[in-house]
């Protein structure tokens, strides 16, 4: 006897597919399932990111995250506590604790599970399909401070809050 659950069907994506992005102009992330695909249960990206262009530390007000590093080395603050991964392990990041990830080698590559779904979409709006199933070339200049503001603004929608260093003169 087979149940199916409403909205649920089979399904497969390979990464390095169609739904690889190049987000923000720094990581290259593929969403292998996705609110859609889940009933809004979760979903799981590929992330490929370099060496200082993690987020600032931010809490979120309605997801969970788990990381499961595939290459590199990070460090995670999360709360209080400091978490250090490498290969192999798995952190777990619940909602309404401010954390960071930060990778400590050149490049990482890590599974991520946010539950629920959702968040996804706020990604995808500061995203453009990837060209090639690789990072996308360095910026050749520095951010820039309104577009980080745009960005950040597309997360708070989604109940992110970001706690950003002062402007001081």
């Amino acid at each position: 006897m087979t149940i199916e659950r409403k909205g649920a069907r089979p399904y497969s994506r390979r990464l390095g597919g169609e739904e690889s992005y190049w987000t923000m102009g720094v990581y290259l992330m593929t969403w292998l399932a996705e609110g859609k695909d889940t009933n809004g249960q979760f979903s799981l990206v590929e992330v490929v990111a370099r060496k200082g262009t993690e987020p600032p530390p931010h809490t979120h007000s309605r997801e969970d995250e788990a990381y499961y590093i595939l290459e590199g080395e990070m460090t995670f603050q999360v709360g209080e506590q400091t978490i250090e991964a490498g290969p192999g392990d798995y952190v777990w990041l619940p909602r309404g604790i401010q954390h960071v990830p930060i990778a400590k080698t050149p490049e990482i590559r890590v599974l991520a599970v946010i539950t629920p779904a959702g968040l996804e979409e706020a990604f995808k709006q500061v995203s453009e399909p990837a060209r090639a199933p690789t990072l996308p070339p360095p910026p050749e200049e520095p951010p820039d401070m309104e577009q980080m503001r745009q960005v950040l603004a597309v997360f708070e929608a989604y109940g992110a809050e970001f706690a950003l260093p002062s402007q001081q003169e």
